[in-house]
């Protein structure tokens, strides 16, 4: 019984989210035109190195030790993804909709995840030199692990790293 209302709860929590982020002027990937589906996709080891992929969908996609390189994620879905591995340097996930992502080892350096809901993603050994998380949703714990090796600033946004994450001194 315990378990089921937490399931519940749960599921409340993501709908709620996406809700939000819908209500945030983000464009769902579903009112795009043009858009890419990787749901439930294995594509371990692919170079998606300066890609257009807006609105793109890896919900529940495997996409360990690819390569997003420079490429423009944002306003994508990547539930339930994992991307261990994965080189994202210089990608751009604004308002990209992360729930439950695996980034673990990964590059983030001079990512761009402005506005995006990361909740319950996994940043551990990810280098985040650079990277920018303005207006953000992470996990409070998240943030501050993040913070113990936040250090940088975009390039791109010229935000600082720390900055973007609410870190104190």
């Amino acid at each position: 019984m315990f378990l089921t209302i937490r399931y519940l709860l749960s599921l409340l929590l993501v709908v709620a989210i996406a809700i939000i982020w819908l209500l945030l002027d983000a464009r769902p990937a579903l009112a795009q035109e043009n858009t890419v589906n990787y749901t439930y996709s294995e594509i371990r080891h692919r170079d998606f190195s300066h890609k257009y992929l807006v609105g793109a969908v890896f919900a529940a996609a495997d996409a360990r030790g690819s390569t997003f390189e420079g490429s423009d994620v944002s306003n994508s879905i990547l539930t339930k993804a994992t991307f261990i591995n994965t080189n994202l340097s210089g990608a751009n996930f604004t308002s990209s909709l992360m729930d439950r992502v695996a980034l673990d080892n990964s590059n983030l350096t001079n990512t761009i995840f402005r506005e995006a809901v990361a909740t319950s993603t996994s940043f551990d050994g990810t280098t985040i030199d650079g990277a920018d998380f303005t207006n953000a949703i992470l996990d409070r714990y998240q943030i501050y692990l993040l913070c113990k090796r936040a250090d940088g600033v975009n390039p791109t946004t010229g935000v600082s790293t720390r900055d973007s994450l609410g870190c104190k001194n």
